[in-house]
């Protein structure tokens, strides 16, 4: 009971914090909620165009609703959202709960290369004596949540797969409210390393918060991929629909996302390159499977 009121509290006050609008055509409204996974004052910055744009187009109201990992699957489970944005393992979560289905995929682009795949960067500081994976064992990690697609659950895979398991092996895994919190905890000392969705340090570096040369990334990847990157890559963030969403309004809204260009407001704001039609999550379930069995191989 104490979750549902504090959840329909987080919702009703970003709600009522957002701009709305009040012709008679935008009578219908649709919550749209957003992982913060940057902070909730960094989603709505980020997502609000998006929401204006998607109103306008449609001529219905999407309100931007921020919300933790666990606060979107309840509202998502609870049919208090939507449509939603966010990483990979909470969609095939609730896509396998029958309550989600993607309309599309987002992009990013740097530099002019453009890809439609995630992945994790682990991190350490430049004179840290840390060189490979192995390395971590009896340090001190830290990632935003356990429940993070790319700032953990792929992290894991790859320390499985190598023979390390982080819960045996590691000092501590300690969680944060941002993936800049990782990147700021790094660097000042107070954790050995951290991981964080690959692109985060390029964001950093970009507005000035940090410094690239201050860090290396661990078991570096040399695929082809515009962000230093450690892991595999994934699938990168869905646009999901709710189960209770009708297949005409899912499939007007996957027309107006796709139409977007890197040019307009809303595609700035939210630094998504294009939305493309939904990609295969598949190899998502597996590396989700793959971690619930402790990388047994089960999937």
């Amino acid at each position: 009971m104490f979750r549902r009121i504090k959840l329909g509290a987080a919702i009703g006050a970003f709600i009522a914090a957002a701009s709305t609008f009040s012709t008679a055509s935008m009578a219908q409204e649709y919550k749209l909620g957003i992982q913060a996974y940057k902070g909730a004052d960094v989603a709505a910055r980020e997502w609000r165009p998006t929401a204006e744009y998607l109103s306008q187009k449609l001529g219905m109201t999407f309100t931007i609703v921020p919300l933790n990992d666990k606060d979107l699957i309840a509202g998502v489970q609870e049919g208090k959202i939507d449509f939603f944005f966010s990483n990979p393992s909470i969609y095939v979560q609730l896509k396998g709960e029958g309550k989600a289905e993607a309309v599309a995929t987002s992009t990013k682009e740097i530099k002019g290369q453009r890809t439609e795949k995630v992945a994790s960067s682990i991190l350490v500081r430049k004179d840290s004596p840390i060189t490979k994976l192995s390395d971590f064992k009896g340090k001190e990690f830290m990632t935003r949540a356990k429940s993070s697609f790319a700032g953990w659950l792929i992290v894991k895979r790859l320390f499985l797969e190598k023979g390390i398991d982080p819960d045996r092996d590691f000092k501590s895994v300690q969680e944060t409210k941002s993936v800049q919190h990782v990147v700021y905890a790094v660097l000042n000392g107070a954790v050995d390393g951290g991981a964080v969705i690959a692109g985060t340090l390029e964001e950093m570096a970009r507005d000035g918060k940090v410094s690239m040369d201050d860090f290396r990334v661990i078991n570096k990847s040399s695929a082809d991929y515009p962000f230093a990157h450690s892991t595999p890559l994934y699938p990168e963030f869905p646009m999901v629909a709710a189960a209770h969403t009708s297949p005409e309004l899912r499939a007007q809204v996957a027309k107006a996302l796709t139409a977007l260009t890197p040019e307009d407001p809303a595609s700035k704001a939210s630094q998504v390159a294009s939305w493309v039609p939904p990609l295969d999550y598949s190899p998502v379930a597996d590396c989700m499977r793959l971690v619930q069995n402790n990388g047994s191989g089960k999937i």
